[in-house]
């Protein structure tokens, strides 16, 4: 009976911190940031999907697996591309350092850094969605491919510096690793203290959800709409976003 209140109250604990996490207290410590940032982590798995399913083995938001598919492609094996997951790689990089730029200059209000930088990344993602909807099909054009590639890295690299820049706990929006690793050994049932798991759940489920979402629209032939989904999000989102450049609350400051 014991272990079953317990259980209870542990299922309550992250139904709340997840709730909390989409809609924030009052004077919350990060105010709008979390649902906001679950909403990038959606429009993460709306994007890799697209950019692996539809572009070939290449990651645009997760540069650990181009590190591994470079490691591939130098070993010979089959639909992996060097080239793919280098400009993947060096896309993602002069977004990063974008986004670093816009983190430095914005970095005294955490709106106006997230507002700012959700702006570029949604006109990055528009013009990969007009490529992608308009122009021939990737399979048919180099070109095009290397062009997506190139919006899809640089989008995301921004995204992520932005993310980094406002470190909102267990909301990185791109890598889910360390959220997955928290999640396990922070758990009581690994000595640890509990907690946090409701939102790192989320986060997870987030992406899983985009991600889903995508690979069913690519496998039904309607790839852009992937990237369509990613550009309204980043729209609502910097909309959002957008409203709080003129806060003074607490959570605005670093």
């Amino acid at each position: 009976m014991a272990g079953g209140g317990r259980l209870w109250s542990m299922s309550s604990e992250n139904l709340h911190q997840a709730w909390r996490t989409i809609v924030p207290e009052r004077g919350a410590r990060f105010g709008p940031l979390p649902p906001l940032m679950l909403l990038l982590t959606i429009v993460t798995g709306f994007v890799d999907a697209y950019s692996y399913l539809a572009l070939g083995h290449v990651f645009v938001a997760n540069m650990t697996g181009n590190v591994v598919f470079s490691g591939f492609a130098i070993a010979g094996a089959a639909g992996f591309s060097l080239l793919a997951s280098l400009a993947a790689l060096a896309a993602f990089a002069v977004g990063a350092l974008l986004g670093g730029r816009v983190s430095s200059v914005g970095r005294s209000h955490r709106g106006r850094l997230l507002s700012t930088a959700m702006v570029i990344e949604g006109a990055l993602m528009l013009a990969a969605y007009l490529v992608g909807q308009f122009g021939p099909s990737p399979e048919a054009s180099a070109a095009e491919r290397y062009t997506l590639i190139a919006l899809l890295g640089l989008g995301m690299g921004t995204q992520n510096a932005a993310a980094r820049a406002l470190a909102v706990p267990d909301l990185t929006t791109t890598v889910l690793t360390q959220t997955i690793t928290g999640t396990s050994a922070d758990s009581k049932a690994a000595g640890g203290p509990g907690g946090k798991a409701g939102r790192r759940l989320l986060s997870i489920a987030a992406m899983f959800l985009g991600a889903l979402i995508g690979a069913l629209l690519i496998i039904h032939g309607h790839s852009a709409i992937s990237l369509l989904c990613a550009v309204v999000l980043l729209v609502v989102g910097t909309g959002i976003a957008w409203r709080t450049r003129a806060s003074h609350a607490e959570w605005t400051r670093p």
